[in-house]
């Protein structure tokens, strides 16, 4: 069965040297993240020896948390050229193993739109891969309308990764725990996820998916957290209250995309798969951060028909992706 994972991460020395800094802190500290930059910076045959040992085809990669959008402006558009291009000659070796989602200097709105498009067109790129908010400010401000223009207009999808709530929500509601759970509390043990969800949400109350009708957004880690609420939303966010044209459910089942990434649990996966069907969950390992056989083994045991088994694990990326 041939499989492609849609969030798998990589790192250009440059971003290393800048917003990445704290990563190469962590990879350097070693334990968990012992080797991490070697298999962050590989794009290469290192990567494939993983990819083949655990069964995987394809990764689509973009740049590892935090990307870019807490940076200053001028670093990150120059932090954005520079990985953008690492990415593209990793991808230029081996077409046939890699696909490519660009890094944007997202607070430079019209800056970020040429940068996608010239990506897109010249390097082959997917798409886009936006972490979270820019300092505060999210996608459904107008202020970022260039960019969901030109995404929606070269019909390619943003992919939304997880990013740590702004400091002042953070400090608010994350501390007053000791450092490291406050850390965790406000990142991937619960943060992080709440954070994109509540992204999502005001791209959707926003207008954003009105504005923008074709436009295609994909998040991970089984919908951060919003498939128990699917229902709820539509009882309470009502057009008659949103003005919308379509209820929020309608949104998250027709504008959204849904990777596992690393979230190998069966109850979550079930619960989503009820909500949206095969057709809107894509396969995803979370490399280097989570193990690609632990997901290629919890792909084989789905309880789904065939027929899903096979769009999860390659056709619905393929499609979304135009791999």
């Amino acid at each position: 069965m041939r499989t492609i994972t849609v969030e798998e991460h990589f790192a250009s020395p440059g971003f290393l040297d800048g917003p990445g800094r704290e990563v190469k802190e962590r990879a350097k500290a070693g334990g968990r993240f012992a080797g991490l930059l070697e298999r962050l910076t590989d794009i290469g045959e290192g990567r494939i020896a993983l990819m083949d040992a655990a069964g995987i085809d394809v990764q689509v990669l973009s740049i590892t948390a935090p990307g870019l959008e807490q940076t200053d402006d001028a670093e990150a558009a120059a932090i954005a050229r520079e990985s953008n291009d690492y990415l593209a000659a990793g991808v230029k070796k081996n077409p046939q193993r890699f696909a490519a989602l660009a890094a944007l200097p997202v607070g430079r709105p019209a800056e970020a739109a040429a940068e996608l498009e010239k990506r897109v067109r010249q390097d082959g790129f997917k798409g886009a891969v936006i972490n979270g908010h820019n300092r505060g400010r999210y996608l459904d401000d107008k202020f970022f309308s260039p960019i969901l223009e030109c995404a929606q207009a070269l019909d390619v999808p943003i992919y939304l990764h997880p990013t740590q709530p702004p400091k002042t929500v953070q400090a608010a509601q994350f501390g007053g725990f000791a450092p490291l759970v406050n850390e965790v509390f406000a990142g991937p043990g619960w943060g992080w996820h709440i954070e994109t969800a509540l992204h999502i949400l005001r791209l959707c109350l926003g207008g954003v998916f009105d504005r923008y009708p074709k436009l295609q957004v994909a998040t991970g880690h089984l919908g951060e957290g919003l498939v128990g609420l699917f229902q709820r939303f539509d009882h309470t966010l009502t057009p008659q209250v949103t003005k919308l044209q379509r209820p929020i459910g309608a949104y998250l089942r027709q504008n959204l995309h849904y990777s596992i990434s690393g979230f190998n649990f069966p109850a979550t996966f079930i619960a989503l798969f009820l909500e949206v069907g095969g057709g809107r969950i894509m396969f995803s390992a979370d490399h280097p951060y989570q193990s690609m056989k632990d997901a290629r083994a919890f792909l084989d045991q789905l309880p789904i028909q065939a027929a899903d088994r096979e769009a999860i694990a390659h056709a619905n990326a393929a499609k979304l992706f135009k791999l």
